[in-house]
């Protein structure tokens, strides 16, 4: 059974105001979308390549689900072990990298668990355990989600008790659930950034390497699925790796920061 997840229409929008314009389909993150970075991207693509781009926003497991599925032409993800894997299995081309930026502990101002004064990552994680704080994790299999337990098994703990709630749910509303609770999550940065319902919330923990959260563009294997539109796919990276991308996605900023890093290579 192939995965159908509802399409933003306001995003779709964005891309459907060109009559000569070809259609394509791509798998996002939530976070991606969360960040608001698609909407500056999306009318440039157009407007460049001639190209609609339909986005379905998901989680990263459900974006390459439905790739593998053959119901999207292309994903932009950020979860590389799962990347890797789903390569491996035959249900893509390659792995192009295109962007990053890093995640953050979000978590109350006056930080119950002591996590701003952590060395690191871990130590935050294993201190918001200790302290059996409210956690709000993502639980939907997303690439932010995948961190997240990354995280909690290489600091010893099995996140599990009332403090931990799993709402199995996208970025923005699992920040809403934070917010609404005064409880920690994990975050990527562009997404907090971008949330305007903060309430008491704050970054308390940022900066260690292990939180780098890279972006990667992978087309749909067409030999496997032949109606994916490759030739729409290949166009539209060579324009994600372009120098228009990188001005744009370097120069996408909220509150005077910049959201992500452009670190795609040239063909």
């Amino acid at each position: 059974m192939t995965l159908r997840p509802l399409v933003l229409a306001s995003l779709l929008a964005l891309g459907a105001g060109s009559a000569w314009a070809e259609d394509m389909k791509m798998a996002v993150t939530t976070s991606f979308a969360n960040s608001g970075l698609a909407e500056v991207l999306l009318p440039e693509i157009e407007k460049d390549t001639g190209i609609t781009v339909q986005l379905l926003v998901v989680g990263t497991g459900q974006a390459l689900a439905l790739g593998a599925a053959g119901d999207v032409d292309a994903v932009l993800v950020h979860s590389r072990a799962a990347e890797e894997k789903w390569l491996a299995e035959g249900n893509g081309t390659h792995r192009r990298e295109i962007m990053y930026n890093d995640f953050v502990i979000v978590g109350p101002a006056a930080d119950p668990a002591g996590t701003k004064a952590k060395a690191n990552a871990l130590d935050a994680f294993a201190a918001i355990a200790e302290a059996q704080a409210p956690f709000v994790s993502r639980g939907d299999d997303s690439g932010t989600h995948k961190m997240e337990l990354a995280l909690w098994k290489d600091a010893g703990v099995d996140p599990a008790g009332e403090w931990y709630r799993a709402v199995g749910q996208g970025m923005g509303a699992a920040l809403n659930t934070a917010a609404g609770m005064n409880a920690y999550i994990l975050a990527d940065r562009a997404s907090w950034l971008n949330f305007g319902n903060k309430a008491d919330l704050a970054i308390d923990f940022e900066g260690d390497p292990v939180l780098f959260n890279q972006y990667a563009y992978l087309p749909v294997n067409p030999e496997k699925h032949p109606h994916v539109k490759a030739d729409l796919v290949e166009k539209l990276e060579d324009w994600l790796v372009s120098d228009t991308a990188k001005g744009l996605i370097e120069g996408y900023k909220i509150a005077d920061q910049q959201l992500f890093v452009f670190n795609a290579q040239p063909k």
